[in-house]
């Protein structure tokens, strides 16, 4: 049992590194604790895409209010 639990940890950790290295490829700007939150929202239903342009207005804002 505790084998098949830290298989399951290392197989997401190695998928969630791979997500990672596909996220900076594609120059998201997120970080390894965004991903992953994104990454869990998706899988509890959030759309995809709704989730993306929440993502960039928030950026807007974020770029606004720096200004």
């Amino acid at each position: 049992m505790a084998d098949s639990g830290r298989q399951k940890t290392s197989q997401a950790r190695e998928v969630m590194d791979s997500l990672y290295e596909i996220s900076k490829i594609l120059n998201t700007g997120l970080d390894m604790e965004t991903l992953a939150t994104c990454v869990r929202l998706c899988e509890n239903g959030v759309n995809p895409e709704a989730l993306t342009l929440v993502i960039q207005e928030l950026r807007r804002e974020s770029a606004a209010i720096k200004m």
